[in-house]
């Protein structure tokens, strides 16, 4: 008989994987800090240097704000983004001494410079292009940047606070007894347990297909969970909406939770276009007055009362700033205007809520303290698979039930630890539901993005065949006569991958060169005045990250492509996750004789990238490197047999 474990114990394992992760991520990042060079910090995205000093001011959530702008290579996309921890640092100039050890001055190489650490930590409140917003403690040294007589940089820090939340999340399951988190915990663990449903005859959407129907009404009569499982280009984001739009027509609130920024930002938009009130707890990534317009802060400030509570701020400030000695009514006044600033935030923060149909935040943003002690009837969890479970389990214990919504055949939450990934720690809550509750799966079955030939192969491999193309998509191409999908074998020419560094990956600048030369042919077929008029848009994609900086520069340095440079994105996989283009490139970077492939391994990541493409998908890549794995076998054989059919 198999021995299967308690939830407790799951979950106990659970955190032993979180704390493997947790160490292997503080000592890579320990690591980073003290053995990576500056520049290759800068080009990974995780520093920006050097940076000009702006003001420090105080925000409308009386936190103390540092501004800086950066002004060093502004086309290298950055990691920056609201909740990060960061640190500031200055460069030290040393004079060094050659072989013969003589002193070489002081006109130092960026190697004989020393990085130190300054006093100034804080977390990344708000980033618009290269200006970047940075809240720190009210004491905190701003004068050590704002008046530095050296260059000052400023660089991601390592998150504790995000594992804190998670460890204290599975603690919480662990202990819960007798009350609705300890019955959703016990749920998802022991397929026994029967999730629970009302009973009502289907509501019609005719602006929906059957299977997107199907889901929302699911949704609508789960009592304890459902599961919202959208493959790409079925309309996820569009389901999901209306399945939050009903639910709010029989409850008040309802809390709306994604892994990233960018995910909440996105399905929050979507809410705010079908005149669903949103209130975003945490600044967005996708800055623009749209989505600025429901964020917390900003409605914060544009209450009727909020000046007045500025006016009360201000003069606690300055109170505490020319404080005598002696001075017997200092704490009594301090005490009364803090008294009165608590009373006139309390009103305000009263009223957003209140108003608010929809509270949106990420995962971790669920523990913010504007929350503490709200309860809601449903949580939605949008991109689940892509969150750890301990993440999921944050917002959890505000709520009697969950919508997870997602893709567990696409990209997979980020675990750095191989022992903790080998462990399990990469299997999310969504793919335990999907496992142990079949029943309260919806799958939508209907795509609206892909030429048919296109999704074909992803639909029969991970999905069982049972995506289908809509008929207005099914056949949908940019030239007659072509191939919707192509493999462009490099093995017959000599592009060999270049391993450039442990953390950053490798490069085939062959195949990069290639890559650019098949675009440039098919712009030609298609003719500069169609692409232009057209505006159609190309996707070039590269699972390295070294390849994807490669090609960028290539396409800025080559003539050709100005007048469509607007039109082409360059991106790793994890970057192109929810987007789609008419065009998709993917350059797959591995030639080697030893049929090493690495992380490419991971179906799941080429999965996202060979369902990007609308109309035309061209892979490039050496077949005998890649068809050393069944699935880049079974693609490439899946692709020739298409072109002996026409």
């Amino acid at each position: 008989m198999a021995i299967t474990n308690s939830p407790i114990q799951s979950l106990l394992q659970q955190k032993m994987l979180l704390e493997i992760e947790y160490n292997a991520e503080k000592e890579a990042f320990r690591q980073l800090t003290e053995q990576m060079g500056l520049q290759r910090k800068v080009k990974r995205g995780d520093a920006w240097y050097p940076v000009k000093p702006g003001r420090s001011y105080w925000n409308s959530l009386n936190q103390l704000c540092i501004e800086v702008h950066r002004t060093g290579d502004e086309e290298i996309e950055h990691n920056f983004e609201f909740g990060r921890p960061v640190m500031f640092f200055r460069l030290k100039s040393e004079p060094t001494a050659g072989k013969n050890g003589r002193n070489m001055g002081t006109t130092v190489t960026p190697k004989t410079q020393t990085s130190i650490l300054m006093q100034l930590t804080g977390t990344v409140s708000y980033v618009d292009g290269d200006r970047m917003v940075v809240v720190v403690a009210d004491s905190a040294p701003v004068g050590e940047v704002l008046n530095s007589t050296e260059p000052v940089g400023v660089q991601l820090s390592f998150d504790e606070t995000s594992y804190k939340m998670m460890f204290d999340a599975l603690d919480r399951v662990m202990r819960a007894k007798n009350n609705r988190l300890a019955h959703l915990r016990d749920l998802f663990y022991t397929k026994s347990i029967k999730t629970e449903h009302f009973t009502f005859s289907p509501l019609r959407f005719p602006y929906l297909n059957a299977t997107q129907e199907q889901a929302v009404n699911e949704v609508l009569r789960a009592k304890d969970v459902m599961v919202v499982h959208g493959p790409p280009g079925t309309g996820k984001t569009t389901t999901l909406v209306e399945a939050i739009r009903e639910t709010l027509m029989r409850e008040n609130q309802v809390l709306v939770c994604a892994q990233s920024n960018m995910a909440v930002d996105w399905i929050s938009e979507r809410l705010v276009d079908r005149g669903i009130p949103v209130l975003r707890i945490g600044n967005p990534t996708r800055v623009n007055d749209k989505m600025l317009s429901f964020t917390y802060e900003r409605r914060f400030e544009a209450h009727p009362d909020y000046p007045a509570l500025w006016a009360i701020r201000k003069t606690i400030r300055e109170i505490r700033q020319h404080r005598r000695r002696g001075d017997e009514k200092y704490h009594q006044k301090i005490e009364r205007l803090k008294s009165r600033a608590t009373e006139i935030e309390i009103r305000i923060n009263q009223e957003l809520f209140g108003e608010a149909r929809v509270i949106a935040c990420t995962l971790v943003g669920s523990a913010n303290r504007l929350l503490q002690g709200m309860k809601f009837a449903t949580l939605f969890i949008d991109e689940a698979a892509q969150a750890l479970e301990a993440a999921c389990w944050i917002p959890m214990r505000k709520v009697n039930r969950v919508v997870l919504a997602g893709d567990h055949c696409q990209l997979p939450p980020t675990v750095k630890s191989l022992a903790a990934l080998h462990g399990g720690l990469g299997k999310t809550l969504m793919e335990r539901i999907v496992e142990t509750h079949p029943e309260a799966v919806s799958l939508l079955r209907v795509q609206y993005r892909m030429n048919e030939e296109i999704m074909r192969f992803s639909s029969d491999y991970f999905y069982g065949g049972r995506v289908e193309s809509a008929p207005e998509v099914k056949y949908r191409g940019i030239l007659d006569y072509d191939d919707p999908i192509e493999w462009i074998d490099t093995s017959d020419i000599d592009a060999r991958e270049e391993f450039v560094g442990e953390s950053f990956g490798r490069i085939n600048k062959t195949e990069a060169e290639l890559t650019l030369a098949v675009l440039e042919r098919y712009y030609e077929k298609i003719g500069k005045e169609r692409v232009l008029g057209e505006r159609i848009d190309v996707g070039v994609i590269s699972p390295y990250r070294a390849q994807v900086q490669h090609l960028r520069q290539l396409i800025k340095k080559r003539a050709f492509f100005k007048p469509f440079r607007h039109l082409i994105s360059v991106n790793t996989v994890d970057g192109f996750q929810g987007q789609e283009r008419d065009v998709i490139l993917i350059s797959l970077v591995r030639a080697n004789d030893e049929g090493q492939i690495g992380f490419l391994r991971d179906l799941r990541r080429m999965n996202v990238a060979i369902t990007r493409a609308r109309m035309k998908l061209i892979i490039l890549g050496n077949r005998l490197t890649l068809a050393s794995h069944p699935f880049y076998k079974k693609l490439y054989i899946y692709i020739e047999r298409l072109q002996d059919d026409i």
